[in-house]
């Protein structure tokens, strides 16, 4: 519903932005959205009863589930990964598949096959692991680029085709997919496409002292997965993801997304920049992440905040860039730095 007007500027984070320059009416949190808010921190919840120490990763994950993208993980084995996301499924009641690639997998073993049936003589579509709510690929850098392929129409379109024919694939479908930055023997580069397909990618690293410690005393009997009960459905999850969708960005706000993104195209240091994907894809993350925040709107500081995951897996940087030692977080700084962030002061 809408209460009053408003007149003067938003303060959060220590960021003073505009709604608009003229007096508009404000949003007030529906009972249902409140609704929505206490799901996902049962969700949350969850998570971090199983994953100790990684309060901001859970949340990123999240969010892309809320804002329905898809999340690329990369770091060292055995540090929780595909625990993470067998709990994320186990909480959401969702249909959870793995995939383990390596070079000699193929393209029908991910989507499935046609198998003819003669007693009908007709075929008869066997569904792959693919047909899920959530998908773990994990070494995803280890299948060969026309295996890879195979997952860039689900990705994007949410259906694949098997013999001609599309089939829908279950909603919500999100593909966690993780690889190894160490190991590179026997693994394929992702392709920029692909990448460009990945809402974010982030790592969970090692945890802290105390942290491990306290992993190691929860799970001496039993693993806290083990006990994890569901506190969501794959409906409820889908109906959060509608109502992200609906998340005001004031036009000032947009304006300061957008010109991040361009400024990444722009930089003396930048090779390849953002693509309009990535414009998209921060909008409907910066949403989400607002959502996880109990706001109904979007602030800059949740831009700032999810630009590194959204944006930094999508930018090349020059060869001689490189060479100086300069990366990408450095790079995206130096952006934040050339942009203004919208301040209108009123008294």
């Amino acid at each position: 519903m809408y209460t009053g007007f408003f007149e003067s500027c938003k303060i959060e984070l220590g960021l003073i932005y505009p709604i608009s320059n003229t007096p508009r009416r404000i949003r007030i949190m529906e009972p249902i959205v409140k609704e929505d808010i206490q799901i996902i921190k049962r969700i949350q919840a969850n998570l971090e009863s199983c994953i100790l120490g990684k309060t901001d990763e859970i949340k990123l994950l999240l969010t892309a589930m809320l804002a329905g993208g898809h999340v690329l993980l990369e770091d060292v084995p055995g540090t929780g990964k595909t625990v993470l996301i067998k709990s994320l499924a186990r909480s959401i009641r969702g249909q959870f598949r793995r995939i383990q690639c390596n070079p000699d997998l193929l393209p029908t073993d991910i989507t499935g096959v046609s198998i003819y049936h003669p007693k009908d003589e007709v075929f008869i579509f066997r569904p792959g692991p693919i047909m899920t709510h959530i998908l773990l690929a994990d070494e995803i850098n280890r299948a060969t680029t026309k295996t890879q392929s195979a997952l860039l129409e689900a990705m994007e379109e949410r259906h694949i085709t098997v013999d001609g024919e599309p089939h829908e694939l279950p909603k919500p479908f999100l593909l966690l997919a993780t690889q190894n930055p160490i190991d590179f023997e026997g693994t394929y580069i992702l392709p920029e496409a692909q990448l460009d397909r990945f809402m974010m990618k982030f790592s969970l690293g090692y945890p802290d002292e105390s942290t491990e410690l306290k992993m190691i005393l929860s799970q001496s009997v039993v693993h806290p997965i083990e006990l994890l009960e569901p506190v969501a459905d794959v409906e409820e999850i889908n109906a959060i993801q509608q109502r992200v969708k609906q998340v005001h960005m004031d036009d000032a706000v947009a304006g300061y997304l957008v010109a991040i993104t361009r400024q990444t195209r722009e930089h003396s240091s930048i090779f390849l920049g953002a693509s309009p994907r990535a414009t998209l894809a921060l909008v409907q993350a910066s949403k989400a992440y607002a959502l996880l925040q109990e706001r109904d709107y979007v602030i800059p500081d949740d831009i700032k905040f999810l630009a590194p995951y959204v944006l930094g897996h999508r930018i090349l940087l020059h060869a001689e860039a490189r060479m100086d030692g300069t990366t990408v977080p450095s790079v995206l700084q130096s952006v934040f730095q050339q942009v203004r962030v919208p301040i209108r002061l009123e008294k």
